[in-house]
């Protein structure tokens, strides 16, 4: 079960769901839904940040 404070984690799924995406371009309101959206999260969608989402952001960046 992935949590925000799981970002690694989120990261290589999202390297993974979205291949042919640069994650550098991504806005933050599509990175949260994406996020959400992953299978196995089962963390509170508010209990999100622009910190968390940058985290998040920057290890998919180190990914791809």
């Amino acid at each position: 079960m992935l949590k925000w404070t799981d970002t690694r984690d989120i990261a290589i799924a999202l390297a993974e769901t979205y291949p042919d995406v640069d994650p550098q371009y991504v806005r933050f309101t599509d990175l949260h839904a994406w996020v959400v959206a992953l299978p196995g999260f089962s963390d509170q969608p508010d209990h999100s940040n622009e910190k968390i989402l940058e985290a998040i952001q920057m290890l998919w960046l180190d990914e791809v």
